[in-house]
């Protein structure tokens, strides 16, 4: 069994990894650009996912060296390849708001969306934005248990 430390620890590295590349190291290209139909726009959206998973692998990196943690190659795949597959799917847009509408949570994903023609909202308090770090946040979740117990 998986010591809960562990899992705990592990999420914290990819929760720090993910607020640092989402916020930092993305670029305002990527941003504008990853959630854009055709191919330009899944472009921008594997640049983006490559660095989030650069800086959360450094994170984890950290994590191992001061806390002498050590995850098995197969787990760290696996929790990886959860991660970043949801993250792609999460930042293309199409798949929450999809989700959203079929949830219920439509009208909360355009909560403070300026409206049409106006830019009366220039923030991050969007429902669209509340909804997309909270499904980053419980598949982040999940990653760090399948990186633990592989």
């Amino acid at each position: 069994m998986t010591d809960p430390g562990t899992v705990a620890a592990v999420y914290v590295a990819l929760f720090a990894g993910h607020q640092v590349a989402d916020h930092w190291i993305q670029t305002q290209n990527q941003a504008d650009t990853k959630g854009q139909p055709g191919w330009r726009g899944r472009l921008a959206c594997v640049r983006h996912v490559a660095t989030y998973g650069a800086t959360q692998l450094v994170a984890l990196g950290l994590l191992a060296l001061a806390a002498d943690l050590t995850v098995s190659p197969a787990g760290l795949a696996a929790g990886m390849a959860v991660n970043l597959t949801t993250h792609y799917l999460a930042d293309r847009r199409t798949p929450l708001l999809w989700l959203a509408e079929r949830t219920g949570s439509a009208r909360f994903w355009r909560l403070g969306t300026p409206r049409a023609g106006r830019d009366d909202n220039p923030s991050l308090g969007t429902g669209a934005y509340a909804l997309d770090q909270s499904w980053h946040y419980g598949w982040l979740f999940v990653a760090a248990i399948l990186t633990t117990i592989i």
